[in-house]
């Protein structure tokens, strides 16, 4: 009968079930040390629930982990470790990451491990392929939601495009993916995933202006990580010689 009532009065105050759960469970030695576990206990839920929110939401396509990723096949930069990406530290500082590389090297995967543990850290992160992000956008114009879609995106504190300068974009689709770099400058981390270097994405962007502007903002505060090796995915199907 209390346990009902306890259940009806969270639901009237918008507390969760574990208030439920762990008044059953907890021992105190006073009133004051039973509230002060009980309160503690729902801050401790709730942070978990929000992080598990915050990886539901990011759009990664699979989970991957730094468990089974190899940082000996990745170039980095002198003053960059791979326990510097795995603290976050880089997007406290607002530095954006460029993974340059061939299909298959180890990009993607390293991208989805960092921005996982940064939802595990109560950073919002969103995940996109960039040919994907760039089609939201340009239906977002069209039915007039565009400001509302664009202030969702710059919530996030961390933003991964992926597959970056895969598909050629129309004058309209690179202008929308210019504001959002503009938007995040100085103010949100990025992480690049490309195969091509800086001197042809004036192929995918096609206004050498607008490809200058774009190369500056992402630039300026940037760690370059350069993936050399050949196609994991071809070297684990067995193809290559």
């Amino acid at each position: 009968m209390l346990t009902s009532q306890i259940a009806g009065c969270c639901k009237e105050l918008k507390l969760s079930r574990n208030i439920v759960e762990m008044a059953e469970s907890l021992q105190a030695d006073s009133h004051q040390e039973f509230l002060l576990k009980l309160l503690r206990s729902e801050l401790e839920h709730r942070e978990c629930m929000r992080k598990d929110k915050l990886l539901k939401n990011a759009g990664f396509y699979s989970l991957k982990t730094f468990a089974d990723f190899r940082f000996d096949e990745v170039k980095l930069p002198a003053s960059v470790s791979p326990q510097y990406l795995q603290s976050g530290e880089f997007i406290k500082a607002k530095t954006n990451l460029v993974m340059y590389g061939n299909v298959g090297t180890g990009k993607t995967h390293l991208s989805i491990a960092l921005g996982i543990e940064a939802c595990k850290k109560g950073i919002e992160t969103k995940f996109f392929r960039t040919a994907a992000l760039v089609n939201q956008l340009s239906e977002a114009k069209k039915s007039s939601a565009l400001s509302i879609f664009m202030k969702k995106l710059v919530k996030a504190e961390l933003l991964i495009c992926d597959e970056w300068g895969y598909v050629p974009l129309d004058r309209t689709g690179a202008q929308l993916l210019f504001e959002v770099v503009s938007e995040c400058y100085e103010r949100k981390t990025l992480i690049i995933n490309t195969n091509l270097e800086f001197s042809r994405w004036v192929n995918v962007f096609y206004d050498e202006q607008m490809t200058g502007a774009i190369l500056d903002r992402v630039l300026h505060h940037c760690h370059l990580l350069l993936f050399p090796g050949q196609s994991n995915r071809m070297r684990e199907s067995g193809l290559t010689q």
